[in-house]
C-alpha cells in the first residue's frame, strides 16, 4: 500500500466517524496482511494537520484519539448552519462541572459544602446523561456516597487531551464563560456517541 491511499484511508475515517479515533481503531480498518504500522499512521495523522493549515478545518488530538473538528476561528459562521442553539447550562450545573474536574474524585455532599448550596438530583443526572461525569466508586465513610469523576467524553467534548490541560483554578472566574469558549462545533451532525 503506498502512502496516498493510505493517507486517503484515515482521512476518510476521521471524517465519516463522527468522533475521535484512536491509533488502534485506525489499525483495525486493515486486515492482517495488509495493516500498516502505527508510525504510518501517526504519519498520515502529521500530514493531513499540515494539509489543514490555513484551512477551516483541523484534526485535533483529544482524549479520545484523534478528530476532524472545525477549526475556532470560523467556528462562529459554521454554527450558524444548525438551528439549534447549543443548550444553555445552569451555573449550578457549570459550577459542579467545575468542581468534579478540578477535585475528583468528589463526592456530592463535598460539592455542597464547597458550593454552600444542595446539589440537585437533575444536575447530577444531566452530568451523567452527557456522559461527561460517572461514579468512579464509593467513599468508605457511612452512607457509602459516590464518588464522582469526569469522563473521557468530558475531555473529548471540550477538545482536551487531559485533565492537565484545564486552566489553574486561579485563571477561572466564571466557570460558565470557561466551559463555553472551549466548546467546538462538530463537523457533522452529532450522533448518539457524541455529546
Amino acid at each position: 500500500m503506498t502512502d496516498q491511499p493510505l493517507k486517503a484511508i484515515v482521512e476518510g475515517a476521521l471524517i465519516a466517524a463522527g468522533g475521535p479515533l484512536t491509533i488502534d481503531q485506525l489499525l483495525a480498518l486493515f486486515g492482517e496482511d495488509e495493516r500498516p504500522e502505527r508510525a504510518a499512521i501517526l504519519d498520515c495523522i502529521r500530514a493531513l494537520i499540515a494539509d489543514y493549515a490555513g484551512r477551516g478545518i483541523e484534526i485535533a488530538e483529544v482524549a479520545g484519539g484523534y478528530r476532524v473538528q472545525v477549526r475556532a476561528s470560523v467556528a462562529p459562521w459554521v454554527a450558524r448552519l444548525w438551528d439549534e442553539k447549543a443548550p444553555r447550562y445552569s451555573r449550578a450545573l457549570l459550577e459542579t462541572l467545575a468542581l468534579i474536574a478540578y477535585r475528583q474524585p468528589i463526592t456530592r455532599g463535598e460539592i455542597e459544602d464547597i458550593r454552600g448550596v444542595a446539589v440537585s438530583t437533575n444536575i447530577i443526572k444531566t452530568l451523567t446523561e452527557r456522559e461527561w461525569v460517572r461514579v468512579v466508586g464509593h467513599r468508605d465513610v457511612p452512607g457509602r456516597p459516590a464518588l464522582y469523576a469526569t469522563t473521557r467524553r468530558f475531555l473529548d467534548y471540550f477538545g482536551l487531551r487531559s485533565l492537565n490541560e484545564l486552566p489553574p483554578l486561579s485563571e477561572i472566574r466564571d466557570p460558565e464563560s470557561y466551559f463555553l469558549s472551549t466548546n467546538v462545533v462538530p463537523t457533522s451532525e452529532p450522533t448518539e456517541n457524541t455529546p
